[in-house]
């Protein structure tokens, strides 16, 4: 699908500010409101834009201990990467997992009640069949930065 520069702005606006009207976005964009609309139907259904939601601050309704933690695996194939990327998918104090290359596996966020229920968390993960060889914990003490990456033009 090819986007035009109408396209990217409307991304643009739209990553800033989910909930702007119809008329507000067209006018931003300098169109009228029903060929906007239906650039971002267009968007929808290509799948370039996935859906709408509010970011919600989990913080302000449960208090929640953030647990950053590096990964390595026993064995390094297929299979063994596989379990544990199902684990850690089924596990829902798991916010976030990224493989990394550089040392380590895996990058692992974990959003735990307290400590020693992360603890408890992480007692339970070594005496099943994950294969983790070794772990590192980074207990979280302060946010410094959290935002969506930028989409502007310039990268498209």
């Amino acid at each position: 699908m090819k986007l035009d520069r109408y396209d990217f702005r409307i991304l643009e606006i739209l990553a800033k500010d989910g909930r702007i009207t119809k008329s507000r976005l067209a006018e931003a964009i300098n169109l009228s409101v029903s060929p906007c609309w239906e650039r971002v139907r267009r968007l929808e259904k290509a799948g370039i834009i996935e859906g709408y939601s509010a970011r919600i601050n989990p913080r302000a309704i449960v208090q929640r201990t953030p647990v950053w933690m590096q990964i390595e695996l026993k064995q390094h194939n297929v299979e063994s990467f596989s379990r544990f990327e199902q684990f850690v998918r089924d596990t829902p104090e798991v916010t976030e997992c990224v493989a990394v290359g550089g040392g380590v596996d895996y990058l692992v966020k974990v959003e735990a009640s307290s400590i020693d229920a992360y603890q408890r968390l992480i007692d339970e993960w070594l005496v099943s069949d994950v294969g983790i060889e070794r772990y590192f914990t980074y207990i979280v003490t302060k946010q410094v930065k959290r935002q969506d990456p930028p989409l502007s033009l310039d990268e498209a």
